[in-house]
């Protein structure tokens, strides 16, 4: 039989994929037929994948767009099937419940998307569905492998939810699943999390818990041993291993991750390049922000700090009203990101004053996805997604393009041709590019453009709008671009080591995947846990 372990967690953001990725690294490295599985899941962190039945033809195909193929899930396991050597499919996160403010998400069952439901509605009108999905996805993938390694959500322990707890309570109960409990030290309190979480739990998951981990620890794992030899004796459970605090520098699963939305943060200022020699990207951080991982590849790039602006029309950061929300940033370049709603993310841009700003930078601004809607001239049929808004909306008016919006949902991966001659930003770039497209929205040409990345993007001067998600994945393009960058604000980045790759802080050849994986086996007595897991 298939045996099935589920991560779970006393709270969300606690390392659970983190742990799911490095098992699936650790037993695909060991010939283990393994998948990932997540029966529900919420994050604004999509990838487009293939549908189980289409997984064996996984070649992409420019312009491929044979909608019956593709799906999207969340991106932690699209990350854990590459961890575990394997084509993702719909069927390893077949619930997905995609935020759009106003306590609404978009239901997307099986890479399917449906309607935008409010909490209650979907437990009263859809659960019952999105658990018959679940356990049909992990029927399918437990025919075709030796372990699943499924990723609970949020805290095991929400006494308030176990009737409906389909990521954890109902997964641990249709998979027959083992369960190792992670606690995060890192908020304090880990000692009463674990022992509080263990006590909460319904009897039946009590009994299925084989251990637990420690994770997000700063300083000496022998300072714990008292606490948990205590905890060990009071809940019986044992204590697999103590995680260092350590980013092996896999995706974020959701924004959760990302700086506050009210206030100014920055990601990758901390690899010891010098300020005058540093990039600075600003991103507005949308309000319904989301596939913010395209900007991961270039925060990874030494002397690339990525700056995260807060939209907000209050002023934020300390900034008073009505005055340039890029004032003081010194931004090199903007790149607005996807957005779940693009229509409100749009008019809270204005009301924030970017409008005006972005008009007056002189810098290359790049628009991805919703952030290439939002650069337009207009959007139509905008009530369709906005809260309120009227039917058309006036864009940007970075680009000439307009964009409609339609119901049915494009879904792609996908490879598209680079033609650095056509634009600036790209220079000296070739391809093709891969990515993938998630997107529901139509835009047309208006005006004089060029295309440097086929029918999916737009460029006029010193703006570039796409539709291609992980467009800075590819070497080539992200080197075009921030050498473009570097060269628009006169920085020189020659003294950045390997400035054109992501950095890797443990040597050639160690992927994230690796890291996740080095990560568990150093730190976590798999043995207990016996055949495969034990070596």
């Amino acid at each position: 039989m298939t045996r099935t372990l589920l991560v779970a967690g006393t709270a969300s953001h606690v390392g659970k994929s983190t742990v799911a990725a490095g098992l699936c690294r650790l037993l695909a490295d060991r010939g283990v037929d393994v998948a990932p599985f997540k029966g529900q899941n919420m994050s604004n962190n999509a990838r487009v994948v293939v549908r189980p039945e289409t997984a064996a033809s996984d070649g992409l195909e420019d312009g491929d767009a044979d909608t019956d193929r593709w799906g999207e899930i969340g991106v932690s396991q699209f990350v854990q099937a590459r961890a575990a050597r394997t084509t993702p499919t719909t069927d390893c996160n077949p619930v997905l419940l995609k935020p759009r403010g106003d306590g609404e998400s978009q239901l997307v069952l099986q890479g399917e998307a449906h309607d935008h439901v409010p909490a209650g509605t979907y437990y009263e009108e859809y659960w019952t569905r999105a658990r018959e999905a679940a356990a049909e996805s992990y029927r399918s993938l437990a025919a075709d492998n030796d372990v699943i390694i499924a990723e609970g959500a949020g805290s095991i322990g929400e006494i308030n939810l176990h009737d409906r707890d389909l990521a954890n309570v109902e997964t641990a109960d249709f998979a027959d699943a083992e369960i190792l409990l992670l606690v995060d030290i890192e908020r304090g309190g880990a000692f009463a999390s674990l022992y509080g979480t263990i006590e909460l739990v319904p009897d039946d998951l009590r009994d299925r818990i084989v251990g637990a981990v420690i994770t997000k620890f700063r300083g000496d794992p022998s300072l714990l041993k008292s606490g948990i030899e205590e905890i060990e004796s009071r809940t019986g459970v044992p204590i697999l291993g103590v995680l260092p605090y350590d980013d092996p520098g896999l995706p974020e699963e959701d924004s959760v991750g990302l700086p506050g939305s009210e206030e100014r943060g920055v990601v990758g200022d901390d690899d010891g390049v010098p300020a005058d020699r540093r990039l600075r990207i600003a991103v507005p951080r949308l309000p319904r922000i989301s596939n913010a991982t395209d900007l991961e590849a270039l925060a990874a790039v030494p002397g690339v700090s990525v700056v995260y602006l807060p939209v907000d029309e209050r002023g934020g950061d300390g900034r008073p009203d009505g005055t340039d929300p890029l004032a003081g940033v010194d931004a090199d370049a903007v790149v607005l990101p996807g957005t779940k709603n693009t229509v409100d993310d749009l008019l809270a841009l204005r009301a924030a004053g970017y409008a005006d700003a972005l008009a007056a930078f002189n810098g290359p601004i790049v628009g991805l996805c919703g952030g290439y809607q939002l650069l337009g001239e207009r959007i139509t049929n905008a009530a369709l997604e906005g809260t309120g808004a009227d039917d058309i909306v006036e864009g940007l008016g970075l680009l000439p393009v307009e964009t409609h919006f339609e119901g049915e949902k494009r879904l792609e991966q996908t490879a598209v041709p680079v033609d650095g001659s056509a634009s600036a930003l790209l220079a000296g770039a070739d391809g093709p590019a891969t990515g993938y497209e998630i997107h529901a929205g139509r835009t047309e040409v208006v005006g004089d453009v060029t295309r440097p990345l086929g029918d999916s993007s737009a460029a006029r001067g010193r703006v570039l709008g796409t539709y291609l998600h992980g467009l800075f994945d590819n070497e080539s393009v992200r080197a075009a671009f921030l050498d473009h960058v570097a060269e628009t604000a006169g920085v020189d980045r020659s003294i950045a080591n390997d400035a054109d790759a992501p950095s890797d802080h443990e040597g050639a050849g160690a992927t994230p995947y690796d890291r996740a994986a080095r990560l568990v086996a150093e730190n976590v007595d798999l043995a207990a846990l016996g055949e495969p897991f034990a070596e």
